[in-house]
C-alpha cells in the first residue's frame, strides 16, 4: 500500500464527492504580525483592537483575508495539488469574523467538471465551507481549477457545469454581529470619506508599488500551509520561475488600496475574481479601484462598498482593464469584484 499521497488528479474527481480537508489551523496574533510583516495593510480595524472595540467588533478579529488564506490553504492538497492553475472565484461570503484562538477546519463539495478539449487537462469545480471550532460556519466559496489528468486516455466524465452567481447583491451579505459605524472615527481610519463620497463607475489609482520578493511569497504560501508545488518547486515548472500564489496578489492588491478606500473595511464578500496572468518574484505591484455599485445593510451608520480591485505588473494611470478587441490589458494580473462594509 502507498502511505504517501500525490494528491488527486482530474480523473479522481466525482460530482457530488464531498472531502474533509486535514490540519485544523489555529489562527493566534502571530498571524496577524506575519500578516502585516508581508503586506503593507493599513485598514484600522484590523491594526487597532481599541478601534474594532469601538465598532462594535470585541474581541478584536484579524484581517478577513487571514481565514481567507487559511481557508484555501486547507484545500489544496486535495483539490489543486495538480491544478495547472486557479481559475476563479464566485459566491464568497464572510459568515463571521475570526479572531485569534478561532480553530479553522474546511470541507469541499465537487459540483462540476469538464474534461478540455487537449484531453491533457480539465476544470473541476467546488464549494468549500470552512467552520470554526464550534462547527460554525465563517466562510464559504465555490471555485474552480484546471487539474492535470492521471492518465490521458482515462474517459471523460459527464460535463456538468455549475451555475454561479455573478454577483452577490447588498442584500445577500452578513453583517457581523453588533459591527455599528455610528460612532466611527474618521481621523483614526485615515480619511474622512464617508459612502456617499462615492459614485458608480468613479475609478481611484492608488498610486503606491510593491515589489514581490521570492522569498516573502514563499514564507507567505508556508504560513497558509499551501503545498500547491508550482509555488515552491521549480522543477514542478519544468525549471521556469516559481508562480507567485494568487491569493499573495490579492493579499497585496488589498494593502495597496488602502490609499483611497481606507474605511473600505472589513470585507463581506467576493463575488468574482480572476488571476489573469501569472506574477513572479521581481515583479512590481500596483492597483487600482473601480466603484461598481453602493448599499445599505440594517446596521447602525454601515453602509456596503462593490469594488472592483485590479492588480497590474507595472502602473497603468489609464487604468485600463481591456483593451480594443475586449481581452485583458496588457500587465493586468488580478480582476476582483468584492464587497466591502463602509460608515455611511
Amino acid at each position: 500500500m502507498h502511505k504517501t499521497d500525490a494528491g488527486r488528479f482530474f480523473e479522481d474527481f466525482r460530482v457530488g464527492q464531498v472531502i474533509a480537508h486535514a490540519t485544523p489551523r489555529t489562527i493566534t496574533e502571530g498571524d496577524r504580525a506575519l500578516y502585516q510583516a508581508l503586506y503593507p495593510s493599513r485598514f484600522a480595524l484590523a491594526s487597532s483592537a481599541p478601534f474594532a472595540a469601538a465598532s462594535g467588533l470585541a474581541p478584536w478579529p484579524v484581517e478577513e483575508l487571514i481565514g481567507f488564506h487559511v481557508a484555501f490553504g486547507k484545500t489544496v492538497p486535495d483539490v489543486s495539488l495538480n491544478a495547472v492553475a486557479n481559475l476563479g472565484y464566485a459566491e464568497l461570503r464572510f459568515h463571521r469574523p475570526v479572531r485569534a484562538g478561532d480553530t479553522i477546519s474546511a470541507t469541499s463539495e465537487v459540483i462540476g467538471l469538464k474534461e478540455n478539449s487537449n484531453g491533457k487537462t480539465g476544470v473541476v469545480w467546488v464549494r468549500s465551507t470552512a467552520r470554526n471550532q464550534r462547527g460554525e460556519t465563517v466562510i464559504d466559496w465555490a471555485r474552480w481549477v484546471m487539474v492535470r489528468k492521471r492518465d490521458e486516455a482515462a474517459p471523460a466524465p459527464e460535463t456538468v457545469v455549475p451555475s454561479l452567481k455573478p454577483a452577490l447583491a447588498a442584500g445577500d451579505l452578513i453583517v457581523p454581529e453588533g459591527l455599528d459605524f455610528s460612532a466611527y472615527d474618521f481621523a483614526a481610519a485615515g480619511a474622512r470619506h464617508r459612502l456617499s463620497d462615492y459614485a458608480a463607475g468613479e475609478r481611484i489609482d492608488h498610486v503606491d508599488g510593491a515589489t514581490l520578493e521570492e522569498a516573502e511569497h514563499m514564507m507567505a504560501t508556508r504560513l497558509w500551509q499551501n503545498t500547491a508545488k508550482v509555488h515552491f518547486n521549480t522543477e514542478a515548472r519544468g525549471g521556469l520561475k516559481r508562480l507567485i500564489y494568487g491569493g499573495h496578489v490579492i493579499s497585496l492588491a488589498r494593502a495597496l488600496s488602502f490609499n483611497g478606500l481606507q474605511n473600505a473595511q472589513p470585507i463581506a464578500a467576493i463575488n468574482a475574481g480572476a488571476h489573469v496572468a501569472p506574477a513572479h518574484a521581481g515583479d512590481t505591484i500596483y492597483a487600482w479601484s473601480e466603484v461598481l455599485e453602493t448599499g445599505e445593510t440594517a446596521a447602525p451608520g454601515v453602509g456596503a462598498i462593490r469594488l472592483r480591485l485590479v492588480a497590474t505588473k507595472g502602473r497603468d494611470e489609464a487604468m485600463r482593464l481591456r483593451d480594443e478587441a475586449g481581452a485583458y490589458a496588457e500587465g493586468v494580473l488580478l480582476d476582483l469584484d468584492f464587497w466591502a462594509f463602509h460608515p455611511l
